[in-house]
Parts: structure tokens; sequence; C-alpha cells
């Protein structure tokens, strides 16, 4: 009888241990190949930014290359082919599955997604010249369609855990800030029209390396900036230096116009702040360079810069009482006194 009980006992134990093995293996995920495993991705956008305050929206598009880490991207060929990946205001997906291959591959993605590009060495691309244009169910804002933002991730192989997407800003950034002065009398206009000219508004981009490139066949434009609150404008410039000193900043307030006259240096992935001090006597207004943000909208922090005036190379304002004329792009100045 006893042998019996140890007997029942011990096969018992032997088919609890079974199941335990049973179970255990369910729980262990298994591998899965290469050309079977999706692709999924983490997007980060640089920071609150945009126009609308936000980061990405939703239905916002980005576009998509996977190729070898150890070969150049092509225009066509690669494991993924510019493909749009849509936000649903939770994930980012393409159209269709997009399955990895075996080997190891490297990640490249832009904002916002064109449809046909030419060429991966020399994408043309334009800031709009109208960024005081709001968003519509159709198409972005003046401001955000010219945010150029891009990601590289390198060196990533096929696997369930998704591939980090860290956009940044290829593009530069003008901010320019109107501040009372002392002798202002009454409330600061909230209705100011600000405009940026003689910079270069179209662009050749390498999508392989993630710079812009001011095209050098470009004509110098000028930019109505895009009004981020009360008393503060902002633009998207293409990355290009001003070598002459030329009318840059033109603000109109309540009929006058104050003309800020420099030599620049717009640089790729940096905000530049600039303050105008407006006084009641248009002669009297004061220029500061607040300073510079690398990678603004991130953790990037404002660098104090010093504003060096000169006869010869310094920064100018030069206020007008009448608004300047603009035809065509171009700036006429109208009545203009220093």
């Amino acid at each position: 009888m006893k042998k019996h009980i140890i007997r029942c006992a011990v096969f018992a134990l032997a088919i609890l241990g079974m199941v335990s093995c049973s179970e255990e293996s369910n729980l262990t995920p298994q591998p899965q190949d290469a050309k079977s495993t999706p692709m999924t991705f983490k997007v980060s956008h640089p920071g609150q930014t945009r126009a609308t305050a936000t980061a990405f929206e939703q239905n916002d598009k980005i576009g998509l290359y996977v190729a070898p880490a150890d070969a150049s991207l092509e225009l066509g060929g690669n494991l993924v082919n510019n493909e749009a990946l849509t936000y649903d205001g939770t994930n980012w997906a393409a159209a269709r599955t997009l399955y990895w291959d075996e080997g190891t591959y490297n990640a490249y993605a832009y904002y916002p997604y064109i449809k046909s590009v030419e060429s991966i060495e020399d994408q043309p691309f334009s800031v709009s010249l109208d960024q005081s244009a709001t968003k519509t169910a159709e198409a972005l804002g003046g401001y955000e369609a010219s945010d150029l933002l891009y990601a590289k991730t390198q060196n990533v192989t096929a696997s369930a855990a998704p591939v980090n997407l860290t956009f940044k800003h290829i593009m530069s950034k003008l901010t320019i800030r109107l501040v009372k002065g002392e002798d202002f009398e009454g409330d600061m206009p909230t209705t100011a029209e600000v405009y940026i000219h003689n910079t270069v508004p179209t662009a050749t981009i390498d999508l392989q390396a993630g710079v812009a490139t001011r095209y050098v066949k470009g004509t110098r434009q000028t930019i109505t900036a895009h009004q981020d609150g009360e008393t503060s404008y902002s633009a998207i410039i293409v990355p290009q230096r001003i070598e002459n000193r030329m009318p840059l900043i033109e603000v109109v307030m309540k009929g006058v116009s104050y003309l800020f006259e420099s030599k620049f240096q717009f640089k790729p992935g940096v905000e530049h702040l600039v303050n105008l001090i407006i006084s009641d006597n248009p002669d009297q207004v004061k220029i500061d360079i607040g300073g510079e943000i690398q990678g603004w909208g991130s953790d990037g922090k404002e660098e104090k810069i010093s504003l060096i005036i000169d006869e010869e190379d310094g920064i100018y304002l030069i206020p007008s009482r009448t608004p300047s004329r603009r035809m065509g792009g171009s700036f006429v100045a109208a009545a203009l006194c220093r």
C-alpha cells in the first residue's frame, strides 16, 4: 500500500513538473525570423514649438527611408523608400506593414512629408513666404510647412522593439519680440505686421546627412512672420549668411514702419532672438540681440550675445514714419531716416 502511494505521488509530481515546464515555455518569447518581424517606430518631436503650441498632431506625416548601414542612401532600392508614416494621435504607421530583413540598417526620416522626392543629396525645399497663413484641414500652415525636421537612427536590426526617431530642426528660426519702452504711451499694439527681408527662401536638402543648404541661384525675397503671442513673432529661415548690411527686419505698427538693417548669419538648428524696444519717438527705438538657442524647443539653452554697433559693419535700426512698399517680393524703402 505504501509503495502504491509513493508511486502515485511521484507520478503526480511528474505531471505538475510537465505542466510547469509547459507554462514556462509559453511565457518565453519565441524568436522571430527577421523577414516576418514588422517595423515599429517611436517618434519624438524636438519640442513644443510649432505654431499650434503642440508637438506632432493627428494626421501629420513623416517620410521614412531604411537602408543598409554599410551602403549609401539611394533614391530607390532601399529596404524602405520614402514611405509615409501617419500619426493617429497615439502611434505612427504606414499604409502597409513594413518588415525587416536580415542585416543592419540605418533609418532616416523627415517632416513634413514630400510625396515625390527628386534627389537624396539635393532635394529642393522652400520655406513659405507667408508664414502667417494658418493651418487648414487640407494643408499645413505656412510656419509649420517651413519647419523642416530630420531624424536619423543608425545600426538597427530586426526587433520587436520600436526604432527611436528623435527629430531635430535643420532650418534657422528668427524670433522678434516687441518690448514697450518707458516713454511709450498706451498699450502695445497686438496686430503688428512683421517682415523678414532679403533672405533666400529656397534650399536643397541632403536627406542622408540632414543638412539644408541655401540654393545658390535663389533670389532674396520677403517673408511675413508668424505671430506667436501678442507681441512676439517668428519665422523659419533657410540657413545662410547675409554678407552685406541691408534691410532685414521690418515692423509696422499704427502706420509707422521700424526697419532693422544688418549683416546676419542664420545658423542651422538655432533660434535667433531679437528684441525691439519701442518708443513713442521712432528715432529713439532701441535694439537688443537677446541671444541664440541651439536646438530650440528641446533642451537648448539661451546664450546671451553682445550687440556691437559699428559704422562700418554694425547693426542699425532705421525707423521710418511711412511703411515700406513691397513689390514682387523686393523691398523699396520710403521716407527712411536714421
